[in-house]
């Protein structure tokens, strides 16, 4: 397996861990709350929070690629 697969396995773990809750976390206020309002108030914080997720894994990704696998010997 190449080296930077190997760095890009945990990042799109973690990201797919993290949308699976938001999308549990989700349907789980859907099922509670009433009104659809408050369900759409309510809803929109996993739904932002997953499409950060994705933007972050991918930055992540492309940084990999680049070459850059330690983010912190930056700083």
């Amino acid at each position: 397996m190449d080296e930077h697969m190997k760095k890009m396995i945990a990042p799109i773990t973690i990201t797919v861990i993290l949308i699976i809750y938001y999308i549990l976390y989700f349907a789980f206020i859907m099922f509670l709350v009433k009104g659809l309002i408050l369900k759409l108030l309510i809803g929109i914080i996993p739904i932002v929070f997953g499409v950060a997720m994705i933007y972050v894994c991918i930055e992540r990704i492309k940084e990999i690629q680049g070459g850059e696998e330690d983010d912190l010997s930056k700083y």
